[in-house]
């Protein structure tokens, strides 16, 4: 998993409630187990006109041209900004999948669902919660400002707007150390390898039977 320390990205705006699972990635292309492949199917059936289909090339699909991440302006965005409830639905690990193969590393909303806010950690996104009024004043900003830009800082707990304002974001301590370092659970258990293998060289003597 990569380390998320200090992000410095251009930011689009998702201006729906609720938005759930099944919209940041559909059922039908929860074919594969690897992290990686379904960005081009984020939010598939607001992104195209047509019905998306397992394996299907995108890159001849409609455009939905309304959907704010087929504007020109949030090309390459790598934070998204969502309303309350982000997330909610089923507990799919491909929405986070999804979400960072597409370019997002944060996500800034006023609640996210718990499922899906454990998962984001799990996968190097960092979900940051700020209440509504700040928010919304993020939403108009950015709307106003073309090209507009959040520097998310997790060392600092704090995210500073193009205008200089700075925002403090509470994250729990366990969670900003696996993500400053890019732990995930495989690489927290990694840690403890040479105890691990001392463990299991100590119980080969005790029952080797075990080992046959």
């Amino acid at each position: 998993m990569d380390k998320f320390t200090q992000l410095d990205g251009l930011t689009a705006p998702m201006d729906r409630a609720n938005v759930d699972t099944d919209m940041i990635i559909p059922k039908q292309f929860l074919k594969s187990i690897k992290r990686s492949g379904f960005g081009p199917n984020l939010f598939d059936e607001l992104r195209y006109l047509d019905e998306g289909k397992p394996d299907q090339d995108c890159s001849g699909r409609p455009l939905n041209e309304e959907f704010v991440l087929n504007q020109s302006r949030y090309q390459g965005a790598s934070v998204l900004l969502a309303r309350q409830n982000f997330g909610c639905g089923s507990s799919r690990e491909h929405a986070p999948w999804a979400l960072l193969d597409y370019g997002f590393r944060c996500v800034i909303a006023p609640s996210f669902a718990d499922i899906f806010y454990n998962n984001c950690f799990k996968n190097g996104i960092l979900p940051i919660i700020l209440d509504e009024d700040t928010v919304d004043s993020l939403f108009k900003e950015v709307e106003a400002e073309e090209g507009y830009r959040l520097v998310v800082d997790l060392e600092a707990k704090e995210i500073r707007t193009p205008g200089g304002r700075t925002i403090a974001f509470d994250v729990d301590d366990f969670r900003r150390h696996c993500l400053l370092n890019g732990l995930d659970d495989i690489g927290l258990t990694l840690e403890d390898a040479d105890q691990i293998r001392a463990y299991e060289e100590k119980r080969k003597q005790q029952a080797p039977w075990l080992f046959n």
